[in-house]
Order: structure tokens, then sequence, then C-alpha cells
């Protein structure tokens, strides 16, 4: 080993122990197809999310909005003469 400091930790600079690479490459005796298939099938059933909720308020925000955007067209001015015949301009 050198003395001098390396940019590689020291646990980079050893090689890979057998054991470690040995479980590494040990293959499984499950069938992962299976059991992807034994989880999916223990998994609580979901539940399909409710649209009605969703469009009653998207009703009711455009239905508030149209009786507003009425009552802003609908509604008097709140001055009945020009501001420049108030003040006498003209």
């Amino acid at each position: 080993m050198k003395s001098g400091r390396t940019d590689r930790p020291a646990l980079a600079r050893r090689p890979t122990p057998a054991i470690l690479r040995g479980m590494a490459e040990t293959v499984s005796a499950l069938d992962s197809i299976a059991m992807a298939r034994a989880r999916a099938l223990l998994a609580p059933p979901k539940r399909p999310q409710r649209v009605w909720p969703v469009l009653a308020a998207a009703a009711a925000l455009a239905v508030s909005a149209l009786a507003f955007a009425t009552a802003m067209i609908l509604a008097p001015p709140l001055h009945m003469e020009h501001v420049a015949h108030a003040r006498g301009a003209i």
C-alpha cells in the first residue's frame, strides 16, 4: 500500500471477496413471475375513484362564474353621468 492518499477509498482498492461475488450471482429458486402474480393477488383491491363529486364541484363553480358575469353585465353603472360633465369641462 502506498503511504500517499489516493482518490479511491480503501475498500475500492481491494478486490471483491469470492463470497460476495457468489452471493451476487446466486439464482433464486423462486419464480419471479409467479411471485409478482401472488403479490398482485394478495394486494388489497383498489377502489375506483368517483367522478361525480369532481363534476359537481366544477359545475357549481361554472354556474357561480356565469352568475357573477351576468350580474356584472346587467348591473347599472355606478356613475350615471360622464366624468367630464361632472367636472364642468364640457
